[in-house]
């Protein structure tokens, strides 16, 4: 494991991060971050990705508008590794997805190349919660940040964040609430890019979500579990054209 002045340097020495606001901005129909991911606490095993920059180019290609990569090991199976190689391999934004608990973290997600980063407002003090979106703006990321409540909601638009996900897992119970972006989306200003995350298993949750509101959806295990992903990605962004 690299120091910390060791990955503060190759953060700051990284190429720009990638426009991810202008990448998800609103648009006449939904867009969809496609995720890189072999395993989930929940599900367990869900593909092996022995490729995960061949997956991105197919989702790229397939219209997805940034890829997310699970970098998290032990319980997801991912690795920065993973994260190096899909930004290598695409040329529109790449999301660490982890759970970031520290500075070292946000360095070494900018050094990796990320262009967004995971912010999980459950998982973190404000002032940490704080502290981290400051860090990954002022490297010229963008944060994701997550929420599982209207308190959350409060809590991330407190901390400035331009881009508000709902994620309808809940962390605790692993169950699904794919109503809960729809109760949650009005709290969610005009100007702050909405995303819904997790119980999208066919077009017509898509549908329900930009129905809801949401801008961006992001899809994860549907996309990897299927026989074509790519045919999968089309089949949402198709749902997705009914104006939000």
């Amino acid at each position: 494991m690299r120091g910390l002045d060791l990955v503060e340097a190759a953060a700051r020495a990284q190429s720009p991060a990638l426009d991810a606001l202008a990448a998800l901005a609103p648009a006449d129909r939904v867009k969809i971050i496609a995720e890189v991911k072999r395993a989930s606490p929940s599900r367990g095993r869900l593909a092996d990705i022995a490729d995960p920059a061949s997956l991105a180019v197919s989702y790229q290609t397939g219209g997805a508008s940034a890829i997310s990569v699970l970098t998290e090991q032990r319980r997801f199976l991912g690795s920065l590794a993973d994260l190096e190689a899909v930004r290598a391999a695409v040329d529109i934004p790449v999301l660490r997805k982890d759970f970031i608990a520290d500075p070292y973290q946000v360095f070494e997600a900018r050094a990796a190349g990320a262009d967004l980063v995971l912010l999980i407002v459950a998982a973190l003090e404000q002032q940490q919660l704080a502290e981290l979106h400051a860090l990954i703006v002022e490297l010229g990321m963008t944060a994701l940040v997550e929420t599982h409540s209207g308190d959350e909601v409060e809590r991330a638009l407190d901390v400035g964040a331009a881009v508000v996900g709902v994620n309808a897992r809940d962390l605790s119970t692993f169950e699904l609430d794919r109503d809960l972006f729809g109760t949650l989306a009005d709290r969610i200003p005009s100007g702050v890019i909405r995303i819904a995350e997790s119980a999208v298993k066919e077009p017509a949750d898509v549908a329900h979500y930009r129905a809801a509101g949401a801008d961006v959806v992001l899809v994860g295990e549907a996309l990897v579990s299927g026989a074509d992903p790519v045919a999968t990605l089309e089949s949402f962004l198709n749902a997705g054209k009914v104006s939000a």
